[in-house]
C-alpha cells in the first residue's frame, strides 16, 4: 500500500491501466488509463487531503474520490452517509494478475461486501462488482464515479446517458441558500430532454454541457429504460477531449441514473467553494439522495420506479458495472448509443453518426 492524496491505498494495474483503491472507503482513484500515446485520468480528487479537514467528518468526506459503493444510499439513522461501505475499513481478500479483491463486514447492514476489480489485457475497462451476502430487508445503494472536468473549456464536456423514461430534479433544495449553498435548477421540475432542464430563475439549461452555471451545485435523476435483447444493457457517456469516459449497467439492478453537478455550490466547510467542475455518473436503486427511510417508502411506485430493493439474507446478491474509456475521432459528438458489436465489444456512436469501437465483455453484466 502506498498513501496516495493523504489516503493508503491498494494498488492494481495491467498494461493500459493503473489504479489506486482507499482501504478507507474503498474509494477507486486515480486511475490512470493508456490511450495510444496519451494516458488519461477522468476520475476526480478532492481539493483536499483527508487530514487538512475536519477531523469530525466522515471518511467518505475526508477521502472523497472517483469511486464507491454506497449501501444505503445517502443518510441513515444508524450508521455514515452513504453507508459504512463508503466510509470503513476494506481489507484485502486476495489479489492476482488484474485482480483485486477486498472485502467488509459492514455492521450498519449487518451483511459482508465483497469488492472485485478486474482488468483485463488490451482493454481499458474496470470491472466492477460488489457480491453482498448476508443482507435482509429493503435498502437503496449506489455507484458514486465522480469526475473532474476542470482542466477542460466550459460547456466542452458532453454528458449523455442511454434512454430514460422519466426524469426530474431534486424535488427539494438540493443546496439550500439557508445552509450558504446555491442551485441553479428548478426544484422538482420533471423533464424529458437533458438539454432542456427547467432553471429556477426561469428559461431552461442544457445539462448535456460541462462544466457550466458556476457556484451550484444540482441533483438530477433518469430512469433507465428497461433492457432488451437488442440493447441488453444502459449507459451513461461523458466525452472530453479526445477520449469518451463510459459506464455499463443493468438497468434491473439499478434502475437510475443520478448526475451531481457539482461545480462550488456549497460554501461550508469542506467544500468552501472550491469543490469545482465535478460531475457525479451515480447509478442507483434509491429515491435520489434521500434518507434510507424515504426511500423505503417507495414514492415513485405510481411511476412503477423502485426506489429500494428487497435482500434476503440467505440470497446472495452481486451487483456489477463496467466503467471504462475509449479513445474516439476528432470532434466527436454528444454519445447517441452504446450498442453491442458482437461478443466483447460495443460500438459508441455520436450525434452526427461517427463511432468508435471498444473492447468491452458486456455479457458481465
Amino acid at each position: 500500500m502506498k498513501t496516495i492524496h493523504g489516503a493508503p491505498s491498494y494498488a492494481l494495474s495491467n498494461d493500459l491501466i493503473s489504479l489506486r483503491i482507499t482501504r478507507e472507503g474503498g474509494q477507486l482513484a486515480p486511475v490512470h488509463f493508456t490511450l495510444g500515446d496519451r494516458v488519461v485520468s477522468p476520475y476526480a480528487l478532492a481539493p483536499w487531503k483527508p487530514d487538512e479537514i475536519d477531523a469530525d467528518l466522515p471518511g467518505l468526506l475526508k477521502c472523497l474520490r472517483g469511486d464507491f459503493l454506497c449501501l444505503p444510499f445517502g443518510p441513515q439513522q444508524d450508521g455514515p452517509p452513504h453507508g459504512e461501505t463508503a466510509n470503513g475499513a476494506w481489507e484485502l481478500v486476495s489479489e492476482s494478475t488484474g485482480s483485486l479483491t477486498l472485502a467488509m463486514a459492514a455492521t450498519d447492514i449487518s451483511a459482508r461486501v465483497e469488492k472485485t476489480i478486474t482488468l483485463r489485457p488490451g482493454e481499458t475497462a474496470l470491472y466492477v462488482s460488489h457480491k453482498i451476502e448476508g443482507l435482509s430487508g429493503d435498502w437503496s445503494y449506489g455507484t458514486h464515479p465522480i469526475l473532474d472536468l476542470s482542466g477542460i473549456p466550459e460547456g466542452s464536456a458532453r454528458v449523455s446517458v442511454s434512454p430514460f423514461r422519466w426524469a426530474s430534479v431534486y424535488p427539494e433544495w438540493f443546496s439550500n441558500p439557508a445552509d450558504g449553498a446555491n442551485q441553479a435548477l428548478r426544484i422538482a421540475a420533471v423533464f424529458s430532454d437533458l438539454s432542456k432542464v427547467p432553471l429556477n430563475e426561469g428559461g431552461t439549461t442544457d445539462l448535456t454541457r460541462y462544466p457550466a452555471r458556476p457556484a451550484t451545485d444540482d441533483l438530477v435523476m433518469m430512469v433507465s429504460e428497461a433492457a432488451t435483447e437488442e440493447q441488453p444493457f444502459a449507459w451513461s457517456a461523458c466525452v472530453m477531449e479526445g477520449f469518451v469516459w463510459f459506464s455499463l449497467k443493468n438497468p434491473a439492478d439499478f434502475p437510475a441514473t443520478m448526475f451531481w453537478l457539482s461545480n462550488g455550490g456549497r460554501s461550508a466547510s469542506p467544500w468552501n467553494s472550491r469543490h469545482t467542475a465535478r460531475l457525479g455518473i451515480e447509478e442507483v436503486c434509491s429515491h435520489f439522495c434521500d434518507p434510507l427511510e424515504v426511500s423505503r417508502k417507495n414514492l415513485l411506485r405510481n411511476l412503477s420506479i423502485p426506489t429500494v430493493r428487497t435482500f434476503s439474507k440467505d440470497t446472495p446478491v452481486t451487483l456489477r458495472t463496467i466503467q471504462a474509456v475509449a479513445a474516439v475521432p476528432e470532434n466527436f459528438g454528444l454519445v447517441k448509443s452504446i450498442t453491442p458489436a458482437g461478443d466483447g465489444k460495443v460500438t459508441i456512436t455520436d450525434e452526427n453518426g461517427a463511432s468508435a469501437d471498444s473492447q468491452i465483455d458486456w455479457k458481465m453484466l
